[in-house]
């Protein structure tokens, strides 16, 4: 049964609001789902200015009624038409009987063939009728019986081609049932049986199908050939007749037909040929077959010494000699054949990265009791530098006692392989060389941890895909990589690999895949996406293919949306909070297709002169993500290398830009397609090393993009102090109070839900004490300290409690649907004294608000005790100052916030651990320019209301 126009299936709250501000009547009304309760539908109704929001939901027998409406009896209904058709009747219990109902947009002829020739589509003004909405609205339009029918053969359609690669031939299918359907129907009743526009369809269809079997006949003939029989001199040849010459069918599809009969019939008599044709041959000749011999495996080597030549001072020349395997680092003056100091590992106390000067770094070591000494070093350039301190991390990681490791390396990767077979090595795209940001020499060849290759119109077998890149990891790394998961979505796949040691550390592992091609039901475009556990830190890893084409940027935008809302990772748990905030580091990559607004030849002139900066100000992505349209509080490398698509095939040196296509020439500008972002919780550890794409893997007119992360990670906690019979004291998160302002027009009350692993289970808060909204189309809540719980952590340890978040979530008290969600990290918050957070508030990839207060967590005297991470050894300061000969005592690095830390008005002075005191050469310290810098203002009004800006 077609759905009624008022009807708006799963439009977000956010969505149903602004449709309703636009319609502007009171008594406009629509129903879309809940989000709070599956099956459930929520009434969204407009009164006053204001959007009043009512659950429907079902009993156990089916029946619906709406929820809670007081005085007034609960009356159940069959059907929803039912239901909406009795309130539109007056004092039923609403604020206002339902008047106006808000259609359904209508959205334009969705068609998508990998945006080549797609046509830009829209959506229509929303339409307010002054009519009712009785059960006539849900039989659909006119012509009713032949729709129902064409959305029944389409909803098959949608059910059949789940994995299906066929994306043209699906797509051939679908536009016969949206638009051609009808005119056979139409002829069939009266009297015409043939089926015209479906056989239109299927010859269109097939027209690749013919060429190909004939190029398979033309080869399987003549491999049949080979193995026939000798023939006597004297015996006249026999005529090899072709299929398709020897098939007359007046029909198209009766030729292809019998052209797949003699494929059929030559594939299967083939095997049988072949083998007998060589088993005569064995016998014949007494010939012994060879057995198999399994390769030795590769065995590891030691990374070997690696050099690097720097300068000490203004003009002293030196050499590091870095040996990772004995743990050392030696410096030799140049002309000296021995080192003039050998310094341990053990003994190198912290690494300070200069930002002013990209290729400086200091080195500070302990060489006498109670006497540390610091070094300039200045290396050629930036990409040695940050070669010698992965060096150095990597020495630290592998000379370190502990059992679990604090840091590791993730390499991710997305490629559209253009519906080709890669080529034979895949050795630049997996060890990062190539243009842009990339691994030095002396650092390529180190393995990474974990492995995570995304591909879109990937052409190979699952299982083939697989293993190739297994084979390709132990042949650069002499490593047998452990698949962690595949998911794939027609031609989109996502691949997991980590290193054998890793394995039992990788744990609740999720896949989930979301179709967006024509109409969300073909999966040539969509995403795929698979989360796990690694020890006590959250993954979460996206590939997507969004919709192709120069004009479709608002189709990118929806794609990206549906993908958020329907994508099913991470901890069910966490299932209503925003996709983003489920995880402790987010990775989303693909062909996004976004492009670049500009004129093609001003791009290419660009381009030749390296200006990307000129370029990168014209990117759709970067465009939509300042309008936070998308990707909201995501970060990305500096673009440093060439747009990766529209590359001629067999080259790099020249970009096709011009395609022909039977309705005309089309124009696809250079642009940056493939990308890599990623989202982490705030004050969590992750530095991106490398952002480029490949120059030497030219078949497909995309290049291979990569990008590799240092990642912090925790482990599952052990107390140093067993329990004892005495109660042991609790910890204890306490809140003074909470002030939230929402985008919403809904007076709703509302609560707040608590969500952490270091809770026992989600808590919750009582109702809002205050509650306003002057300002038109804004909520302002307030909560006080008793109306907000004590949260009390499963485990009261310092070092424990610095690595959890707390996930809160504004939920209605009537329709328990979420108005946003935030994630504040309790590193901060740790001390006797209550701190200040202020940060955003998503839901579904949309920013809906703001919320701030104050808040402190408070430990146990004796339960101080922590440890310094592997990644707090390295840190970043302005050189605003020459160094002294002899440095103080190095202080303990500040814990660096590199992920959008949480805003205060006034900005706190970061601490390390609650109450402790900076010294001064902490505070110099500074966050690495590559990383996103807090924003000096906000684009979302609440800020202003906040502020008392009108």
């Amino acid at each position: 049964m077609a759905a009624a126009s008022w009807y708006h299936r799963d439009i977000s709250r956010v969505v149903a609001e602004e449709l309703l501000a636009k319609a502007g009547r009171d008594g406009c009304f629509l129903v879309r789902d809940s989000e709070s309760v599956s099956g459930a539908y929520a009434l969204c109704l407009l009164f006053q200015r204001h959007v009043h929001t009512y659950r429907i939901l079902p009993d156990d027998e089916g029946l619906l009624s709406v929820q809670t409406i007081q005085g007034i009896q609960a009356k159940c209904f069959r059907t929803l038409p039912d239901l909406i058709g009795a309130y539109q009747q007056p004092n039923n219990g609403l604020v206002t009987p339902l008047l106006y109902p808000v259609h359904r947009p209508r959205q334009a002829a969705d068609e998508d063939s990998d945006g080549e020739d797609g046509r830009g589509g829209g959506h229509t003004a929303s339409v307010v009728t002054a009519g009712g909405a009785g059960t006539g609205a849900w039989l659909g339009a006119p012509i009713a019986g032949r729709t129902h029918i064409s959305q029944q053969l389409h909803q098959r359609l949608q059910e059949q081609v789940h994995s299906s690669p066929a994306s043209d031939f699906m797509g051939f299918m679908a536009e016969y049932l949206n638009h051609h359907l009808q005119l056979d129907l139409e002829a069939l009743r009266h009297g015409h049986p043939q089926l015209r526009h479906l056989s239109t369809a299927l010859v269109t269809a097939c027209r690749a199908l013919h060429r190909q079997i004939d190029f398979t006949l033309a080869g399987l003939e003549t491999l049949a050939r080979v193995f026939d029989p000798p023939v006597s001199p004297r015996s006249p040849a026999k005529e090899q007749v072709s299929p398709s010459r020897a098939a007359a069918a007046p029909s198209c599809l009766r030729l292809l037909l019998n052209k797949i009969s003699t494929v059929n019939h030559l594939l299967s008599s083939l095997e049988k040929k072949v083998l007998k044709s060589l088993q005569e041959t064995v016998s014949r000749h007494n010939l012994a077959l060879p057995t198999e011999v399994a390769a030795a495996p590769p065995t590891t080597k030691p990374l070997a010494v690696q050099s690097f030549e720097v300068k000490v001072g203004k003009l002293q020349r030196a050499a590091l000699m870095v040996d990772v395997e004995l743990g050392t680092v030696a410096i030799t003056k140049r002309g000296s054949g021995t080192p003039e100091e050998t310094i341990p590992q053990d003994k190198i106390l912290q690494l300070i990265k200069y930002q002013s000067m990209q290729s400086k770094v200091r080195l500070v070591y302990d060489r006498e009791p109670q006497r540390n000494l610091s070094r300039d070093f200045v290396f050629p350039n930036a990409r040695k530098r940050e070669a010698f301190c992965q060096l150095l991390q990597l020495m630290k990681i592998q000379h370190s006692n502990l059992d679990e490791p604090d840091l590791i390396s993730v390499y991710v990767g997305t490629w559209n392989m253009g519906s080709t077979p890669p080529p034979r090595s895949l050795a630049s795209w997996l060890t990062s060389r190539g243009l842009g940001r990339t691994q030095d020499e002396t650092t390529a060849s180190i393995p990474h941890d974990i492995y995570v290759i995304g591909t879109q119109e990937n052409s190979l077998g699952d299982r083939e895909w697989v293993e190739f890149l297994r084979a390709s990891l132990k042949t650069l790394m002499a490593i047998d990589y452990r698949v962690v998961a595949l998911q794939c979505l027609w031609s989109i796949k996502i691949v997991v690999l980590v290193k054998p040691e890793h394995e039992r550390r990788i744990s609740h592992v999720h896949t989930s895949s979301v179709k967006t091609g024509i109409a969300n039901t073909l999966g040539n475009k969509g995403a795929v996406g698979v989360s796990f556990l690694f020890n006590g830190t959250s993954f979460g890893f996206i590939n997507c293919h969004l919709a192709s084409g120069s004009e479709k940027t608002h189709r990118r935008n929806q794609n990206y949306s549906d993908i958020l809302r329907s994508l099913v990772l991470g901890d069910k748990r966490l299932s209503a909070f925003d996709l983003t905030l489920r995880f402790t580091h987010l990775f989303w990559f693909g062909d996004l297709n976004y492009r670049l607004d500009m004129d093609v030849q001003d791009i290419l002139a660009h381009v030749t002169k390296k200006e990307f900066e000129a370029l990168l100000a014209v990117d759709q992505l970067n465009l939509e993500r300042e309008k936070n349209k998308v990707f909201l509080r995501f970060s990305e490398g500096d673009i440093s290398f060439p747009p990766t698509y529209r590359y001629e095939r067999g080259s790099r040196d020249s970009y096709m830009w011009q395609k022909f296509k039977p309705t005309g020439m089309r124009i696809n500008v250079p642009s940056w397609c493939d990308r890599i972002l990623w989202k982490s919780h705030p004050e969590t550890h992750v530095v991106c090393n490398s952002y480029g794409c490949t120059d030497d893997i030219v078949t497909s007119d995309h290049s291979p993009v990569f990008a590799t992360f240092e990642v912090g990670v925790t482990s599952q906690f052990v107390p140093k102090k067993a329990p004892g019979s005495v109660p042991e004291p609790l910890a204890c998160i306490e809140w003074e109070s909470i002030e939230v302002i929402v985008k919403t027009t809904s007076r709703s009350k509302c609560y707040i839900e608590f969500h952490s692993y270091c809770l026992e289970e989600a808590q919750r808060s009582g109702e809002n004490s205050s509650q306003s909204s002057d300002i038109p189309g804004f909520l302002k809540l307030g909560w006080s300290a008793k109306n907000l719980p004590v949260l009390n952590p499963i485990l009261p340890d310092l070092e424990y409690l610095g690595d959890q978040h707390l996930l809160l979530s504004i939920k209605g008290v009537e329709s328990c649907e979420s108005f946003g969600e935030c994630c504040i990290a309790m590193r901060s918050m740790i001390g006797s004294m209550a701190q200040q957070f202020e940060t955003f508030l998503f839901h579904r990839g949309e920013e809906t608000g703001s919320i701030r207060g104050w808040m402190k967590v408070c430990v146990p005297k004796d339960r101080h005790s922590t440890r310094e991470r592997l990644y707090d050894w390295i840190s970043f300061e302005e050189e605003d100052a020459e160094p002294a000969a002899d440095a103080p005592p190095c202080p303990k690095p500040p814990l660096q916030q590199l992920r959008y830390p949480s805003r205060a008005l006034p900005r706190r002075k970061p601490q390390p651990w609650g109450d402790a005191e900076l010294s001064p050469a902490v505070l110099r310290r500074s966050r690495p320019r590559s990383l996103p810098e807090p924003a000096a203002g906000y684009t979302n009004p609440a800020y202003f209301i906040f502020e008392g800006v009108p």
